[in-house]
């Protein structure tokens, strides 16, 4: 069976096929006290629920990168940074706001790699004071460099009305069809992208 006829064959075969993509949902920050785990799991558990793809959490802090360049660290997590980001059809990328950016640990996890991205569309969930709106225009252009398709819709949570005291996480009912639509997007752009890998 040709390529193509795998992607687009039979309807029971495009079905199967169509339900195997891989999305990475990646937990962007390390730091201690961080709120991006309780982001990562409603974006999961609304995702889950969609049935259309095998959405899996992968947290950066589980893999103990040591800066880029330098000695040191676990070359064991490098190893496997580079496994599972292979694996993935597509990423949603779960962003908070430091200084106007996306945190280091995020922008030395992307600089990590290079083929391991490529031709990949992403989604981009932000937080922060306004939304993260900055941080997610400032990853939008580290992942053009990457030959990461980022898709247009992002939804965008507020410190003041999606967490109780900036740590508890209490989205407003209107950010799940952000969501959605979000992956509405991001499966459409990784099925085509798939085809050109």
């Amino acid at each position: 069976m040709g390529f193509l006829d795998r992607l687009f064959g039979t309807k029971k075969e495009e079905e199967q096929t169509m339900t195997k993509l891989n999305i990475g949902i990646i937990l962007g920050s390390t730091r201690e006290g961080r709120v991006s785990p309780q982001v990562g799991a409603w974006v999961k558990e609304i995702a889950d629920k969609r049935g259309d793809a095998n959405y899996t959490i992968i947290d950066l802090a589980d893999y103990k990168l040591p800066i880029l360049g330098e000695a040191g660290g676990d070359a064991s997590g490098a190893k496997a940074w580079s496994e599972i980001i292979a694996e993935q059809d597509g990423f949603v990328f779960i962003v908070q706001e430091y200084n106007h950016s996306i945190t280091a640990a995020l922008k030395n996890g992307l600089d990590y790699l290079r083929d391991e991205w490529n031709n990949k569309a992403a989604g981009i969930v932000s937080y922060g004071s306004v939304g993260g709106a900055r941080a997610a225009e400032h990853l939008r252009g580290i992942l053009g460099e990457l030959s990461i398709a980022d898709v247009r819709v992002h939804p965008a949570l507020s410190l003041f009305t999606d967490f109780e005291n900036g740590t508890d996480f209490k989205p407003k009912a209107v950010q799940e069809e952000s969501v959605n639509q979000m992956l509405d997007q991001l499966n459409t752009w990784s099925k085509a992208l798939f085809t050109i890998r």
